[in-house]
């Protein structure tokens, strides 16, 4: 499975422009699609999912071209939106029966089999009869990737599949993707670098609508080895300084105080100590540099 991104832009009728000549290569693998909310994520998902077409550029994906033959594309595509319609009344059951005929699983037989197996896959067996408007943030996801999986596609994109979700649901899923994406091509779309640090062989991180990079992500790690420094900073008055003094990729809580990372070729000043790189350095350091330009 090869999908070929090339060029593309698109500008909304408001003057947004949510793609700027976006290009990527996307294999037979779990590929992270890294960004803040705004970044142009969403955008370059839904025309992937032929959902939208772009002003230019092409998309291929097989050898077939996703803007020209979109009914060939969505024989072979699952799709999971930020967020997705149901008929809250009907049970997850009766939901993907429906939903297979539509994707034209007409045979009873085999539709029963595969929704079934899909339910057990998703560990939504035990509740397949209860209305969909019973279920939690984390069940809706699982139904989500449920629907994405009929008929067998061999292109599955989810976009931003663990938002708001309670640490032990997004386990759940993030599991779940990650036996799914054995099988397929899965392009995790999500502003949240620990999914993509925990899932993906291959990434690119977009902001503003322009992909900033992409690659694998322990060698974009490897390349930040010796360059991050961290240190703890006790009032809110050093903090501003050192932010005004180095080079601060990120600062968070620890301990209720506030830690903050710089990259920088050797020991900034006094008091900060070398530390592993982590993806979220690789992430607030190339959002840092686009902001700058």
């Amino acid at each position: 499975m090869a999908l070929t991104i090339t060029g593309l832009s698109k500008t909304y009728p408001n003057g947004v422009r949510a793609l700027k000549n976006v290009s990527l290569e996307i294999g037979n693998n779990m590929f992270g699609l890294l960004g803040p909310n705004g970044a142009g994520k969403s955008s370059l998902m839904r025309t992937v999912a032929t959902l939208q077409d772009p002003d230019s550029g092409a998309i291929t994906l097989d050898g077939l071209d996703v803007l020209a033959q979109k009914n060939e594309v969505r024989k072979i595509l699952g799709y999971l939106p930020q967020e997705f319609g149901v008929y809250p009344k009907l049970s997850a059951l009766d939901m993907l029966n429906h939903l297979a005929i539509l994707k034209g699983v007409t045979a009873p037989g085999e539709r029963k089999e595969m929704v079934e197996a899909l339910l057990q896959q998703t560990n939504l067996w035990d509740v397949r009869k209860k209305a969909l408007s019973t279920y939690s943030g984390g069940m809706k996801q699982r139904f989500g990737i449920a629907q994405a999986l009929l008929a067998n596609p061999r292109l599955i994109i989810v976009d931003e599949p663990t938002a708001g979700l309670d640490p032990a649901e997004r386990n759940r899923f993030l599991n779940l993707l990650a036996s799914i994406g054995r099988e397929v091509t899965v392009i995790l779309s999500t502003h949240i670098v620990d999914d993509v640090r925990e899932l993906c062989s291959r990434m690119a991180i977009i902001a503003s609508g322009e992909v900033l990079l992409e690659g694998v992500p322990s060698e974009t790690l490897a390349a930040l080895e010796g360059q991050i420094w961290s240190r703890i900073v006790a009032t809110d008055d050093e903090l501003r300084r050192l932010e005004s003094e180095f080079p601060v990729i990120s600062t968070h809580l620890s301990g209720g105080q506030h830690e903050i990372r710089v990259f920088a070729a050797s020991a900034p000043g006094a008091g900060f100590r070398a530390v592993p790189s982590e993806l979220a350095d690789v992430y607030f350091l190339h959002l840092s540099r686009h902001a700058k330009n």
